[in-house]
């Protein structure tokens, strides 16, 4: 999907975000400057912004001093590009962060700071992959630990 070029609703406050243009990665990003602080994210444009060695300064310069409104981080919100209901996931394996995505258009909200949370979670992408690796070890175990009570249950 390509960068949306309409202005389009907060998800989480209805406030009609504002456009910012980061030049480093040739995208504009739309953020809820007038309402909840949140950050909509069209798809594929997450991992042009989800390193901390990516600028995001015109992201942070366009928050810095304003004040937002608090909003309902547990409310279910719709999509603001394809009006489809999102799905609330963890944003990586530490499973701190949940944001809300689309699986219809691939869109992603971040409620206030959470990109930043998100950003200062991992220094490198190795640290995430890793992080990624141990959650599946351990969700391999838990599996298998599973099987082996239902066998023991059948018997």
């Amino acid at each position: 999907m390509t960068d949306n070029l309409n202005f389009i609703k907060c998800p989480a406050c209805g406030t009609l975000m504002k456009k910012v243009f980061l030049e480093n990665q040739n995208i504009l990003i739309d953020i809820c400057l007038d309402g909840c602080g949140g950050i909509w994210l069209d798809n594929r444009e997450l991992a042009k912004v989800d390193e901390k060695d990516e600028d995001i300064t015109p992201l942070n310069e366009a928050l810095n001093g304003k004040t937002f409104i608090n909003v309902d981080t547990t409310a279910e919100r719709i999509c603001p590009i394809c009006n489809k209901p999102m799905v609330k996931n963890h944003v990586s394996a530490k499973q701190d962060i949940c944001i809300d995505e689309c699986y219809h258009c691939g869109g992603k909200f971040f409620d206030r700071n959470e990109l930043e949370l998100m950003r200062n979670q991992y220094d490198s992408d190795e640290q995430r992959l890793a992080d990624v690796k141990e959650l599946a070890k351990h969700s391999e175990k838990l599996e298998q630990i599973f099987q082996e009570l239902l066998k023991k249950e059948a018997l």
